[in-house]
């Protein structure tokens, strides 16, 4: 039934999405090849923060280097003018080398985020710069490209706060403007030479990505998710039970609850649940 109520509206991407996206191959991999991609065995040692303070230094430093070498070694991006690297990969490399546990920071986030945003970013440009009024209303522009690069990332599940940066330099830095579309490769390439480097480094004493396109288990087995109404299916045992405990109990509704059991999560019919919480969730499960 459509719901009348805007703020009960609610579009998840992956609804569509997921179906068609294939369970990891890193299980399949030699597992030295598969440990840089994320994949364990077992879960990994807790470390304190001094570890991944360490590893960022190094990674962030690493990171933002391999960039800026290998755009310079690149002809058409001297050609086009292009700077050493764009300035939005500096906070790309906290989230990637730091918080590199944030949904913020997987691959998913980090590449699509930046490509999207790059796209909007230079269409925005591109239109305002049909005015012969530009740089009286460029921050106009900055603003918008902005706001609306964030909306496609969130619609997309693809948020990447440091993209939304891109998207602003885009429009108000003139060493950006006067690249164009070519903007689009050269983010492209920051991103990906990033990811690649932090595949190498965060993977040392610490596991990254957590997922690479969703915390969703897409496997076909996977923990079993229920809502309230659905327990009956348990059998129908369980079921008289639950129904004479309710007959001897009150007649007042008793408050929605949260069941975890080792391997199964029972969530309330009216509780929505992010991928994220899901995630969270079947760890704990997991772990009971």
């Amino acid at each position: 039934m459509l719901h009348c109520n805007p703020k009960s509206w609610n579009f998840d991407i992956d609804r569509f999405l997921n179906p068609f996206v294939p369970p990891p191959p890193w299980a399949h991999l030699p597992y030295p090849v598969s440990h840089f991609f994320g994949y364990r065995k077992s879960k990994p040692d807790n470390t304190g923060n001094l570890v991944p303070i360490f590893w960022a230094c190094i990674g962030v430093f690493c990171g933002v280097a391999a960039v800026a070498i290998v755009s310079r070694q690149i002809p058409s991006f001297r050609e086009h003018g292009a700077p050493i690297i764009v300035g939005s990969f500096g906070a790309a490399a906290v989230l990637e080398f730091y918080s590199i546990e944030a949904p913020l920071s997987q691959p998913r986030n980090s590449v699509l985020g930046q490509l999207l945003a790059a796209l909007v970013g230079v269409a925005i440009c591109k239109l305002f710069q049909l005015s012969p009024h530009f740089q009286e209303v460029r921050w106009l522009g900055g603003a918008l490209s902005c706001a609306l690069a964030t909306t496609v990332m969130a619609l997309t599940k693809t948020v990447h706060p440091p993209a939304g940066a891109t998207a602003l330099l885009a429009v108000v830095d003139d060493g950006v403007v006067k690249l164009g579309w070519f903007l689009v490769p050269i983010v492209m390439l920051g991103s990906v030479v990033m990811l690649a480097t932090a595949l190498i480094i965060n993977n040392v004493q610490r596991r990254f990505p957590v997922y690479w396109w969703t915390p969703e288990d897409v496997r076909q087995h996977r923990v079993p998710w229920k809502r309230r109404g659905d327990e009956e299916s348990h059998g129908k045992a369980e079921a008289d039970e639950v129904e004479s405990r309710s007959r001897s109990e009150s007649t007042v509704k008793p408050d929605p609850v949260l069941i975890m059991r080792p391997g199964e999560v029972i969530v309330p019919e009216h509780m929505f649940i992010t991928p994220e919480e899901k995630l969270f969730l079947e760890q704990l499960s997991n772990r009971l």
